[in-house]
Parts: structure tokens; sequence; C-alpha cells
């Protein structure tokens, strides 16, 4: 039998092998030039006008790469392209996140907390008087709560423009009334807007708050106008109290322990992912955990809310704005919005 050499394959095979081989290169010089284009705007401190100009060299050189490859010079090309990944490759790994910037004010402080026994003191629970997005009177207030007592677990969902996408805070309720909220949120600092795109490139730490729903619920529904939702979800009293505990070392560890936001794998709903997989890891990975806006779907599907009536009527009964707009500053705010239609 004749044995197989790669000078056995003919003209048309090495032509077809060399043109998909280029093809692979041209999208991997593609992608790395574009990421790095990103990376490179989003963290380099030079300025508009510094930024623009390290990109258009980024941007030449990017081109001479492709040149290379096109003229049919992919030695050269990746003479070129393979230092250059390796150097941006470096320097994005002495990025690192950071406890001590200038915060916006909103998140300038972190939640924190202490157990003893069957209660929790936590500190820096967020309970600002909101009047515009803009002005508002802070405060950050100690309180304590006896797990015993610890009663229910409600998922707000809160939509600002896209409908796959949510912000998700979670609140505990308590026999007594009080209800304290939980929001893993970007810590961004005081000149900055939130960005998606911003969220893949090291843009934002990650911040773990506590605060009261006249705060957190309130600032949503009647300062920024946006669209939330409230979901009751099914646990049992030692699965909420495990949860309540998961919130409150994965809060001690962020306020000791840098750590960057990131868009997909370490948002506002993947978090809550992995404190609630650490307890029930049978839970299913599911695309709706990323795109948060269909999460309740897939509380529905799990069994987690309301199964009695149809999904699409309780999301419709979910929507809690014109409720939060008559409570407003009412101290009973909790309770109002949780009466039913």
């Amino acid at each position: 039998m004749r044995r197989f050499h790669p000078s056995n394959r003919g003209p048309q095979q090495l032509f077809i092998l060399r043109f998909l081989g280029l093809i692979l290169l041209v999208l991997l010089t593609l992608f790395g030039f574009l990421w790095g284009g990103f990376a490179l705007w989003y963290q380099l401190p030079f300025g508009v006008a510094g930024n623009i100009g390290c990109l258009i060299l980024w941007a030449a050189a990017g081109f001479a790469v492709l040149w290379l490859e096109f003229k049919g010079r992919p030695r050269r090309a990746l003479i070129v392209l393979i230092p250059l990944m390796i150097g941006l490759g470096y320097w994005w790994s002495t990025i690192t996140p950071s406890l001590n910037r200038i915060w916006a004010e909103d998140v300038a402080q972190t939640v924190t907390g202490t157990l003893n026994g069957n209660y929790v003191t936590l500190s820096n629970v967020r309970n600002f008087e909101w009047r515009t997005p803009a002005d508002f009177t802070p405060r950050w207030e100690v309180r304590t709560y006896d797990l015993q007592d610890l009663a229910s677990v409600d998922v707000f969902l809160s939509y600002w423009s896209n409908p796959a996408i949510a912000h998700t805070l979670v609140s505990f309720g308590f026999n007594n009334g009080d209800h304290v909220v939980f929001s893993a949120e970007i810590r961004k600092e005081r000149h900055e807007q939130f960005s998606e795109i911003g969220g893949f490139f090291k843009e934002f730490e990650l911040a773990m708050i506590a605060a009261d729903e006249r705060d957190i619920v309130r600032l949503r529904t009647n300062i920024r106008k946006e669209d939330v939702y409230r979901y009751r979800i099914n646990l049992k009293p030692e699965t909420r109290q495990a949860l309540f505990l998961s919130y409150l070392n994965n809060a001690n560890q962020l306020a000791t322990t840098a750590k960057f936001y990131n868009t997909i794998t370490a948002n506002c709903t993947s978090v809550i992912f992995d404190m609630v997989r650490a307890i029930t890891p049978d839970i299913p990975l599911d695309y709706r955990i990323v795109l948060s806006g269909y999460l309740p779907g897939y509380l529905y599907d799990l069994g987690a809310i309301d199964r009695q009536r149809p999904l699409v009527e309780v999301i419709k009964s979910a929507l809690i704005n014109q409720r939060a707009l008559d409570a407003d500053n009412d101290p009973d705010f909790s309770a109002k919005i949780r009466v039913e239609n």
C-alpha cells in the first residue's frame, strides 16, 4: 500500500488548504486588532485625542498585517502579528481592579456584614432620598436582621431600553415588614457612564450594594422611569437563609478583594446564578441568565415563580410602576408595591 505523504497531495488540495489557512489567518487578524482596538480605547489614559492617535497607529499596523496576508506573505505577516498580540496580551494582564478610586456617590460605599447567631448586621445599607438622578440626600445606615424572621425573597427586574436586558435585584423580606435589597452593580467612577461594551473591557469594578426598597426600587420606577417587575421566588426557609448568607459572604469578599464587572460573566444576574448554583447545583445553565430580560421565562420553567397562570399574565401582573408612583415617599412603600391588582 502506498503511504500518504504531504507531497502526495495534488495541486488543487494544496491550493484549498492554503486558501483555508489564509482565511483563518485573516479572521484571527481581524478579531485580534478589533478586540485590541476596543481594549486600547477603553483603557489607555491619554484622553480622547491621545487615544484616537494610538488607535490610528494600531489600525495602521492592522492594515499592514492584512496587506502582507493578501499579498501571499503570511510568514512576514506573522512576524509582525505575533509580537503585537503578545505585547497586547501582556499589557492587558497588567490592568487590575482597584478598591481605591474616586467613586460615584451612589456606589461610594459597599455593603459588609457580620453574623452573630441568627442576627446579621449590615453596614453601609444605602437609603438615599432621591429627587432626581443628580439631586439626592445620601444616607448610609447600619441595620440588623434576624434570619429566623426571613419570610420572603423577591426578584425585581428593571428594564430601561432593550427588552433582552434587565437589571436584576434580589429583595429579602422579614416578618416585621423590613426589606433589604442586594444588587450587584458596576462601580462607576464619578466621571463614568455605564457602557455595555465597556463592560467587556475592564471599564468598571463590581460592587455589591444593599439598599432600602424606597431607595433602590423607587429610584428606578419613580426617578429614572424604568419599567420594574417584581416576582416572588418560591424557596424553602433554609434556602432563603442560605442565599442571604451567600450574599453576605460575597459582599464581604468584594469589599476586600476588587473584581472587574463583566457584561457576560460577572454581571447582576450571573452573580446571583453563581450563588444559587452553589446552594442548588442541579439548576441548569440557560441563555436567559445572560439575556436577563427573559429571566421570568427561565424562572417560570423552573417553577420558581407562580405557575398557576400563563406566563404572559404573570409578567403583566408583576409590573409595579403605577403602585410605586402612587406610594412614592410613603413609609409603607414596600407594602404598597406588593398590593395585588
